[in-house]
């Protein structure tokens, strides 16, 4: 099944969306306590990427062998996960090779699209 990945991040919450041709779940959580004001705009986002796809796989939504459509609005992370540009950040780094690990076990197949911030719908969320 072909999934569509949203996401965001700021320093007090993470939000996704995810999108199939069944359904549409969106989900938002308040930063963990360890995080809370503690992490930049950029390093929430990748606390939404890993943490609502893990989420997305536990709850079935994603499945071995789907492919996931993944949107960002980060010119930076399409950097990152595309072109493969390492950040000085151990913090993003960590975050991208656990993303990596779970794409890999899952045998998923990952597709990421830049696109404009304002066109992001887990946005929206961040403020619920």
């Amino acid at each position: 099944m072909e999934h569509v990945y949203f996401f965001d991040g700021n320093e007090k919450r993470i939000s996704w969306s995810i999108q199939n041709e069944n359904s549409i779940v969106e989900q938002y959580r308040d930063q963990p306590e360890i995080y809370l004001d503690k992490v930049s705009v950029e390093q929430s986002k990748y606390i939404a990427l890993h943490a609502g796809m893990f989420w997305c796989i536990g709850r079935f939504i994603i499945k071995n062998g789907d492919t996931v459509k993944v949107m960002l609005d980060s010119k930076l992370m399409y950097e990152r996960l595309v072109g493969g540009n390492a950040r000085n950040d151990s913090f993003i780094e960590a975050r991208t090779g656990f993303l990596k690990q779970l794409i890999d076990q899952r045998k998923l197949t990952v597709r990421y699209e830049l696109i404009e911030p304002e066109k992001n719908i887990a946005t929206k969320l961040l403020s619920t």
